[in-house]
């Protein structure tokens, strides 16, 4: 452990024992965590630095929307109306991102095990 690191925890434990922390509004109720789960793991530290400075760079913004895509892609008739447009916005999201220099290969995963998937169950 850094020396910093022990210092911070040097704190913590005496704010803890002098009761500062005691009767905090909230205390004992569950954290309201956001779901980041669509962003890349390395980039999540600046993400979540850059959301909390009321700024969300348009690429992630971007990759978030491609995922709820897919995931409404997986639960609406394929031909339908919603599925010919959310098949239409998702290719030009991944053109930007690939513009963008992001990876897309998270939206070639799924597909992929969508199209085994079908040729798996004969369809």
């Amino acid at each position: 452990m850094f020396l910093s690191d022990q210092w911070a925890e040097r704190q913590i434990l005496d704010a803890q024992s002098r009761g500062e922390f005691d009767n905090l509004p909230g205390a004992g109720a569950p954290l309201v965590l956001d779901d980041d789960s669509g962003v890349p793991r390395e980039l999540r530290v600046a993400y979540r630095i850059l959301k909390n400075a009321g700024y969300v760079p348009a690429a992630i913004q971007d990759r978030k929307e491609a995922l709820d895509l897919q995931t409404l892609l997986e639960q609406v008739a394929e031909g339908s109306d919603d599925h010919v447009q959310a098949e239409k916005r998702l290719k030009v999201l991944r053109l930007r991102l690939q513009q963008a220099g992001m990876n897309t290969d998270f939206l070639d995963d799924r597909l992929y095990r969508e199209k085994l998937q079908n040729h798996l169950n004969g369809a």
